[in-house]
């Protein structure tokens, strides 16, 4: 069950000539890859991409009747494997995943493609999250396109120039038998606009099709003596023709007027924010019209020496925008400007920070100086008036205490790390890894357990040097996605190989939750168009594993605790293994919420639960949000004088998973907190019930209080 569904936003993929279509960029370059004639799609899902392979999920019966095959892939390699289809026969294909990871999990496969070239168009469509958006180390797929002779498209943020990326990128990867790259950023991904839509258009060669008079070229398999001819075609026959291709349809754009004294050079997806910068200054208009030349780059590998050197002609310096480090780009411009002894500055990071985002502030400040030390002369008389200096800043970390991400409300997983913290209590600490997934906020307050992470799938194979046996046993911890991506050969195989002597704990919370709820193998939904209800047990087992401990309600804190004991004690051979198994409370609610609502609002009877914490029971030393750490468990301060320690409290977002219960009772904490039935639509035996009740409570604190008051007087 994904986050989102996309099914009534797929019905404007049917949009055909004279039509306009309105929505997110996800959704714009889906609509491109249909017009264009694509014959398969697939891809993993990874923020910001995640909701494009939701949308091609729901878009499954458009693309079956045009004749596109569409994969959900187990991982990034293998969608990166799938465009092997493109090598032999003339068919577009496109693949989707996050990047840099993405990339990084693919490069094998992308690699031997780029190698042996390909006859149809080949389209891999990355999200580039990078800066404080990403949740993942901060890197740039540029370096692989480089290292593989990719060819890179880094269109302008807005719809229309994406959806033409989309047929550009096709269309040059056929010219130039290259794969192409096409990068969106996190912002282009969501950003909402117009453009004009064409008819959508079937393949012309289906994989049915090609299924039917099957193709071989020696030429394109990456063996000697065909490896290293396919390096010289590269150099000596796709660049020429990839970059003719660039210069005659004007990929790149100039903006501005012809001759400036300076002129700024951009990624295509830093366009709009240098664009906004000019706005500010004075320099450019709302529809774009600027005083500063601009050569945005859309395409941004290879670049065009030639195009470069015209746009600098009558220029005596120039600004390169360029996002994230190394600064790529930069340090090819250089060599141009070197070897052609072009006479022309270059600043790029001399004047940006070499790190982090490029905020609207960062860029602002950063044009302005370049303007104020170039060419003065160009920015208003405003703009060079003398400005109060800006109010400082207070430190806000000083004062405002860190808000790390952690666990949603009602996880399935916050019991199971209060579980092993109970067991380190008994037991002593132990060498823990993670992997890739939401458990890995088990890293931070108020659990503090593991740390390392070395890639999705990996977290059992990064514990590998510990695994041969000593006083304490390593555990490392891994989600049912990572286990299906790659964890089930890299991490369990390697283990079981090796004859591990550690314990690994499964987190099984029935999807791939953190990328948004997508279907794995082991989920327990019915999809019609998917493999499900595969047990990830059973897969173990396959592999010869035998100590495997199912726990189906990761709920029960002390089951927990024993099975974790166990797994730590036991005389047992061989890898321990502890599948974890309890649904993605997210999901759980999506699914029940509006079941739950329609019922109450037809007027059935419909019970909830919700859990409470008796104030005169608690004795306030907060054990439960240190063991538990719910974002709906907060503290609470009470108007008796005798007590100043704040006692817990639980608020409005509880979803009623009993955690917070289960886990004073494992840890032998406090009988302070209740379970309440909260009843919608109640019977008519049921509302009397409680009229009586709420009538003897009455009369019960109306008699205290006067009590009160009569102590109150004779005292």
């Amino acid at each position: 069950m994904a986050e989102r569904s996309f099914k009534a936003e797929v019905e404007h993929l049917r949009l055909g000539d004279g039509g306009t279509f309105t929505g997110e960029g996800i959704l714009a370059i889906t609509k491109a890859l249909l017009e264009n004639g694509v014959g398969y799609v697939g891809g993993y899902q990874g923020a910001p991409i995640s909701h494009l392979m939701d949308v091609l999920a729901d878009a499954e019966d458009l693309m079956a009747e045009l004749g596109v095959r569409f994969e959900a892939n187990a991982s990034e390699a293998a969608a990166g494997a799938m465009l092997a289809a493109s090598v032999h026969y003339p068919i577009r294909g496109a693949v989707t995943f996050k990047g840099p990871v993405g990339v990084n999990v693919a490069s094998d496969a992308l690699a031997n493609l780029s190698s042996s070239g390909v006859t149809g168009g080949a389209l891999i469509i990355v999200g580039e999250d990078y800066g404080e958006g990403s949740s993942i180390m901060q890197e740039r797929s540029h370096a692989f396109a480089m290292k593989s002779q990719f060819w890179l498209l880094d269109p302008r943020p807005n719809l229309p120039s994406i959806v033409k990326a989309v047929g550009d990128g096709f269309e040059l990867s056929e010219v130039s038998n290259t794969p192409v790259m096409l990068m969106v950023r996190i912002r282009a991904c969501h950003v909402t606009g117009q453009f004009p839509t064409r008819n959508n258009m079937p393949p012309p060669l289906t994989v049915r099709d090609a299924l039917a008079n099957p193709q071989r070229n020696v030429d394109r398999i990456v063996l000697p003596p065909m490896s290293y001819a396919q390096e010289h075609d590269k150099i000596n026959n796709r660049w020429p023709a990839a970059l003719r291709y660039i210069r005659e349809h004007k990929l790149n754009e100039v903006f501005g007027p012809a001759e400036a004294p300076v002129g700024i050079v951009c990624q295509g997806g830093m366009y709009n924010g240098v664009i906004r910068a000019l706005q500010r200054l004075g320099l450019a208009d709302l529809h774009g019209q600027t005083s500063v030349p601009i050569y945005c780059l859309n395409v941004t590998y290879p670049i065009l020496p030639d195009e470069f050197a015209e746009f600098c002609q009558g220029k005596q310096s120039v600004l390169i925008v360029e996002e994230g480090q190394p600064e790529f780009i930069e340090q090819h411009l250089s060599t141009h400007v070197l070897r052609g002894k072009m006479g022309v500055r270059l600043h790029g990071k001399d004047i940006f920070p070499m790190v982090g985002e490029y905020t609207g502030k960062v860029m602002h400040d950063a044009i302005e100086g370049f303007l104020r030390a170039e060419a003065p002369a160009m920015l208003p008389a405003q703009v060079l008036a003398p400005n109060e200096p800006a109010p400082e800043i207070p430190d806000l970390s000083k004062t405002v205490p860190v808000r790390p991400p952690g666990f949603c409300t009602g996880c399935p997983e916050r019991p199971i790390f209060a579980a092993m913290k109970l067991v380190q209590q008994e037991l002593g600490e132990h060498q823990i890894s993670a992997d890739i997934g939401c458990h890995l906020f088990a890293s931070l307050p108020p659990f503090n357990i593991g740390g390392a992470t070395m890639g999705y799938g990996l977290g059992p194979a990064s514990n590998a040097a510990f695994d041969g046996g000593g006083e304490k046993r390593p555990i490392s911890v891994i989600g049912d996605g990572g286990f299906w991506h790659n964890g089930l050969s890299s991490s369990f195989g390697n283990m079981m190989f090796n004859k591990s002597d550690g314990v690994a704990v499964i987190v099984d919370n029935y999807y791939s939750a953190a990328t948004g709820g997508q279907d794995i193998l082991s989920s327990r939904a019915q999809n019609p168009t998917k493999s499900t209800n595969n047990p990830i047990s059973k897969a173990l087992k396959g592999i010869g594993i035998d100590w495997v401990r199912q726990v189906d309600r990761t709920y029960d804190v002390a089951h927990m605790r024993d099975v974790l004991r166990e797994a730590l004690t036991t005389d047992a051979p061989g890898p321990r293994v502890i599948v974890a198994s309890s649904e993605c409370m997210l999901n759980k609610q999506r699914r029940e919420k509006p079941l739950r609502a329609k019922a109450i609002k037809e007027g059935r009877r419909v019970e909830a639960p919700r859990f409470g914490v008796d104030e005169t029971v608690c004795t306030g030393d907060h054990a439960c949000i240190r063991l538990s750490g719910c974002p709906s468990l907060s503290l609470k301060r009470l108007d008796d004088p005798l007590r100043d320690d704040p006692v817990a409290s639980i608020d409005q977002s509880c979803v009623g998973c009993g955690n917070c219960g289960e886990v004073a009772e494992a840890a032998v904490l406090c009988p302070s907190f209740y379970e309440a039935r909260v009843v919608h639509n109640p019977t008519g035996w049921e509302a009397r019930l409680d009229g009586w009740r709420q009538g003897i409570i009455g009369w019960l604190s109306r008699r205290r209080a006067a009590k009160r008051l009569t102590f109150g007087d004779a005292a």
